[in-house]
Order: structure tokens, then C-alpha cells, then sequence
């Protein structure tokens, strides 16, 4: 990976968690507005919990779905592998066979 690329991946995931800040500030200002008997204080403490909750189920979401896009990879590359070796093994056994073919028909 050059350095541009990790570069860009890098400010992809500030993007990405700061959208999910947005996204869990709005949901937890959502969740406490029906709240009218909370305090401002805690309205507040409420919704700072909200938001790292909804933080912390979005990180794990993350992960979960780059292992499992790394498992797929590897799992597709092992296929790709197979795939390759087999379609070596008949080309040679197609080009010994006209081999064969060719050193009888000239004898």
C-alpha cells in the first residue's frame, strides 16, 4: 500500500467517524427530547452515553465486517489458486496428449 493510498484510507475513517459522531449526537437527541423531566445535566450525561454507546455498536460493526472481508478474501484467493492449478494441469495434459499425437503421427 503506498503512502498516498494509506493517506487517503486515513482521512476516509475521520470522515467515517466523524459522520457517525453526527449521526449519534442526532439519534441521541431523538432518544432524550420525550425526557421533559430531565435536567439539563442530565440530558446531557444521557446523551453523552447515548452517543458513545451508538459509537461503540458502530466500531464493532466495523470490525466485524473487515474480518469477515478478509476472510471472504482469503477464502476467494484459495478458490483462485485451485482454479489456477487445475487450469495448468489440463493445458499441460492437452499439450502432452498433442504431443503424443504428433510424435506418433510422424513415426
Amino acid at each position: 500500500m503506498s503512502v498516498t493510498d494509506k493517506f487517503l484510507n486515513d482521512v476516509e475513517g475521520h470522515l467515517l467517524l466523524a459522520a457517525t459522531r453526527d449521526e449519534g449526537r442526532t439519534a441521541a437527541a431523538r432518544f432524550s427530547a420525550p425526557l421533559h423531566w430531565l435536567t439539563d445535566t442530565q440530558r446531557d450525561e444521557v446523551e453523552r452515553r447515548f452517543e458513545a454507546e451508538y459509537l461503540a455498536l458502530a466500531r464493532g460493526s466495523w470490525q466485524h465486517t473487515a474480518a469477515r472481508a478478509g476472510r471472504l478474501r482469503d477464502e476467494y484467493e484459495a478458490k483462485y489458486r485451485d482454479l489456477r492449478r487445475r487450469l495448468l494441469a489440463g493445458w499441460l495434459l492437452i499439450c502432452a496428449l498433442a504431443f503424443g499425437v504428433l510424435v506418433v503421427c510422424l513415426a
